[in-house]
């Protein structure tokens, strides 16, 4: 199950995180402690980044889902985002924006990816032989926001 999606412009974490920190504190009006993140999906993956007076940890791991990223707040339930591959065309993306920004509870990554009509991406494929196909965090649901527009790369949560 996933809460929204995001749109990268690349695969470098420490370039891309801190914008999706800053406007994930935002949109929620909530403090990111800490990002859990597959490791091999990523590059340049910091320990720490700064955001506003504090330092939110990255920590990156191989048997979570390559396609998200999970948030940690320091009040409230963990979010999980369905990452859009940086080279996705924009009217897959927007899809993908809109489906999530939808109540997609229960349906798996691979259904959301299908209605979405969004191409696999070798990089953010799961199922390796020791990892699970599905990754899906125990967390809540968080409160609708209306999907961004393609151009708009910022996260939407359902």
């Amino acid at each position: 199950m996933v809460d929204g999606a995001w749109w990268p412009s690349s695969r470098d974490a420490a370039a891309e995180l801190p914008a999706l920190i800053a406007a994930v504190d935002r949109l929620l009006d909530r403090v990111t402690l800490r990002i859990g993140l597959h490791g091999d999906a990523w590059q340049n993956i910091p320990r720490r980044i700064p955001a506003r007076g504090r330092q939110v940890r990255i920590g990156w791991f191989r048997h979570t889902d390559p396609r998200v990223i999970t948030l940690i707040f320091a009040a409230g339930e963990p979010i999980v985002l369905l990452i859009i591959p940086s080279g996705t065309a924009a009217g897959a993306a927007e899809a993908t924006f809109k489906l999530t920004a939808q109540d997609t509870a229960g349906m798996a990554l691979d259904d959301i990816l299908t209605l979405a009509s969004l191409p696999p991406d070798p990089a953010f494929r799961a199922g390796t032989a020791d990892s699970p196909a599905r990754w899906e965090n125990e967390g809540g649901s968080v409160v609708a926001q209306e999907a961004t527009g393609a151009g708009d790369r910022t996260p939407t949560s359902a």
